[in-house]
């Protein structure tokens, strides 16, 4: 990858368990534990895991939502992770979240052209009404709604119709970055192809680069370049989207594709069932944080935390075993 937009090193994000009737006392959740990746220019970039697994962590860590406990950031050759609010404002125009759920993301007591001409006023993009009157239209449009729209308040538009106003919203101060966290999981399956599609779309015209957070892997092999998985606050498998959806590496990555419906119910195919639920990330095993649901786990498992590794040109794995999960892959599945 020869021109990154955004690198990833040794991203740690914990936050405190008050137990007790005062709060004292407790552990910590480990939500992120070391994460490290890069995304390039113009490219998207699925991330993948259970619920619980810290892809939402992750998100609003590199965007500075949340303050990073240890790590680096570096947003086009600039490390951002120790930058107070003022040295981060130059960025934040530059980097932009798509939220999960459209119904709580608006303000029900903002008009659409209220809502998409906030960012405009807190970054002075445009200095008179008539200017903003014009982007939001113009922000409307592309992302398929009439310029009408703009006098109407959020309870007017179906869900997704809201995810839309998120898109142009996150769209108003022209960023080259968006985190789009789960944007199709609150919709009908109907409504999901449209947003992915738009999404897609917007990406080949404007350039964007994209964290595209997610749980269904059919949705993230659709619109990513690559994908990442994640498990229990680490990254086990990096590769491209079509190379790891035929031939996972990682047990975890095999196990999550089996779960993925497929056209044809009478394809063969191997359903990978995990026993057990993910555990608690204030208490993670030792080793492998995949071994106490991993059947092929040894006793060297428990011993260190496996490294993610280049195990083919371009395929990052963290497993310190490579010979079992090719035989298991699930059949090759067409992309359309």
């Amino acid at each position: 990858m020869t021109d990154v937009l955004l690198e990833v090193e040794g991203l740690r994000k914990t936050f405190p368990v008050r137990r007790g009737p005062f709060g004292r006392g407790g552990g910590a959740v480990r939500a992120v534990d070391g994460v490290s990746f890069a995304i390039g220019r113009g490219e998207i970039l699925g991330l993948v895991g259970e619920s619980g697994s810290g892809k939402t962590t992750v998100g609003r860590t590199v965007l500075r939502a949340l303050a990073p406990d240890a790590g680096r950031i570096v947003f086009d050759g600039t490390d951002i992770a120790g930058l107070d609010a003022a040295g981060l404002r130059p960025f934040r125009r530059r980097m932009q979240l798509v939220f999960q759920d459209p119904f709580s993301a608006l303000n029900p007591r903002l008009t659409i052209e209220q809502a998409l001409a906030e960012p405009l006023l807190i970054h002075r993009l445009a200095p008179t009404r008539a200017a903003r009157q014009e982007r939001v239209a113009a922000l409307l449009a592309m992302v398929g709604l009439p310029a009408a729209a703009m006098q109407r308040f959020p309870h007017a538009f179906s869900g997704g119709q809201r995810q839309r106003i998120g898109i142009a919203r996150a769209l108003a101060c022209e960023p080259d970055f968006i985190v789009a966290d789960e944007p199709v999981s609150a919709l009908d399956v109907s409504i999901q192809a449209q947003v992915v599609n738009l999404l897609a779309d917007l990406r080949e015209r404007l350039g964007l680069t994209l964290l595209f957070i997610a749980h269904d892997l059919a949705v993230v092999e659709y619109i990513a370049d690559r994908i990442a998985v994640m498990y229990l606050g680490h990254i086990v498998e990096i590769a491209e989207s079509r190379a790891l959806c035929r031939r996972p590496l990682h047990p975890y990555t095999a196990a999550l594709l089996s779960a993925v419906p497929v056209p044809d119910p009478a394809a063969p195919r191997r359903r990978i069932v995990l026993e057990g639920d993910m555990p608690s990330p204030a208490n993670p095993p030792s080793g492998c944080p995949f071994r106490t649901r991993c059947r092929h786990a040894l006793p060297a498992c428990a011993d260190a935390r496996p490294v993610l590794r280049e195990v083919a040109p371009g395929r990052f794995s963290a497993c310190i075993r490579d010979d079992i999960v090719p035989s298991e892959a699930p059949e090759e599945r067409r992309r359309d």
